[in-house]
């Protein structure tokens, strides 16, 4: 497959890619291992790189791209934000706030929103207000609460996010790290209850990803969910479902927590709220879960400014609709359909939901960092992760034509 070029200049490009490349290597910290590729536009489910090469983007940022690079409806509000004011800090009101609070927390059927930057940010600011919810509302004695996740998790990197992280390479060199958190296998509903079940009046929640992405796409058990909810339920801890990856219509749901008609305690949002412009991410839960807080004892200066509620207004107003939750369904099952038939050959497992996959390669056939190559070589941009997996995410705006062009580059790069 021959790789398009785009007539356009890119005045932003000041050298080659190698240039710039070596000079990223230079002077830019080595905490990734970016693909050899140096993109300098795009639009749609299309990049463009500072040779004018076009690239299908089949990663979207890891979903902060559902709705494509530079979607014109969010690309407008951030203008119009822009000509009016971009920051306060939560020192003032401004007029952005209360309607993004409002919608948000609308379509997720919770009461209260406490947004954020990050991802990390939600999660850590989910941690803290668990344990504070336990301590002011449930009773649990002063540094004691608890709070179990699931193995091969990834919730960030901060320290304490890194805590209780499976991944030795994210722990290596950053101790000594937060206690208070247990881990126990996922999709595993009787080892969770066993490790609630050693100290239910200090376990304060429960923190899973619905379907965990950088593991590769795992997808829980039928039943797991609807069983964590119950058990939580029952033993007045606090269900947290981190769906910054999950979320916002990627798996063809507004939520992965929908597929099983369970619906958490709390909802932590990212990625996607921010219309892949600015980073949004939010804590949404009831009244009574996030009244915990109190002016002073958690916040952001850039949480919740007047940029970020203006675009995510935007997203929040765009999910409403459910059009982008039914692409990412029928889109999805055309993906895994295409997906299947390469089963037995080179693909040993597929995984996933929606517009969402993980490929597990035959590592005979190479490397998941290689399989990448190939498919950059192709024109098609994805990632790979623990070893011969490869990730898919396009944006849920892919065309019908664009999604049957990347699985016909997977097919290639297979066959290479």
């Amino acid at each position: 497959m021959s790789i398009p070029t785009a007539p356009q200049a890119h005045e932003a490009s000041a050298g080659s890619a190698g240039e710039l490349i070596a000079l990223a290597e230079e002077h830019g910290a080595h905490n990734y291992h970016p693909l050899p590729v140096v993109i300098a536009s795009g639009e749609g489910a299309w990049v463009t790189d500072t040779e004018g090469r076009r690239y299908l983007d089949m990663l979207a940022g890891y979903s902060a791209l559902n709705f494509g690079h530079r979607n014109p409806r969010l690309i407008e509000a951030a203008k119009a934000q822009l000509d009016r004011v971009t920051l306060t800090s939560r020192a003032f009101h401004h007029d952005r706030f209360a309607a993004f609070c409002t919608r948000l927390a609308e379509l997720c059927g919770m009461e209260m929103v406490l947004p954020m930057n990050t991802g990390a940010e939600a999660v850590e600011t989910a941690v803290k207000t668990a344990r504070k919810w336990g301590y002011r509302v449930k009773g649990v004695p002063k540094d004691k609460a608890r709070i179990v996740v699931a193995d091969d998790n990834f919730h960030g990197r901060t320290t304490t996010v890194i805590s209780f992280s499976s991944d030795e390479e994210a722990r290596a060199d950053h101790g000594p790290f937060t206690p208070g958190f247990v881990s126990v296998p996922y999709g595993d509903l009787a080892a969770l209850e066993a490790a609630v079940d050693e100290d239910p009046d200090n376990t304060v929640a429960v923190l899973l990803e619905p379907i965990q992405g950088e593991a590769g796409v795992i997808v829980p058990p039928a039943g797991y969910l609807p069983g964590v909810r119950e058990l939580t339920r029952s033993r007045n801890v606090l269900f947290l479902a981190d769906e910054v990856q999950s979320g916002l219509g990627r798996t063809g749901a507004t939520f992965a927590c929908e597929h099983e008609d369970v619906v958490p305690d709390m909802y932590l949002l990212g990625k996607a709220l921010g219309g892949g412009i600015v980073p949004v991410s939010a804590v949404v839960s009831s009244a009574e879960v996030l009244g915990v807080h109190r002016p002073g004892e958690h916040g952001s200066t850039f949480g919740g400014n007047p940029l970020a509620c203006a675009v995510a207004l935007e997203v929040v107003d765009m999910l409403a609709t459910g059009e982008y939750q039914e692409r990412a369904r029928e889109l999805g099952a055309r993906l895994h359909r295409e997906l299947g038939l390469l089963q037995g050959g080179a693909v040993r497992t597929v995984r996933g939901r929606g517009l969402w996959a993980g490929v597990d390669i035959d590592p005979a056939r190479g490397t998941g960092r290689e399989i990448c190559e190939k498919l950059l070589a192709h024109g098609v941009l994805v990632k790979d992760t623990h070893g011969s997996t490869i990730r898919l995410a396009p944006p849920l705006t892919i065309g019908d034509a664009d999604l049957d062009t990347g699985l016909e580059a997977l097919r290639k790069a297979l066959d290479a």
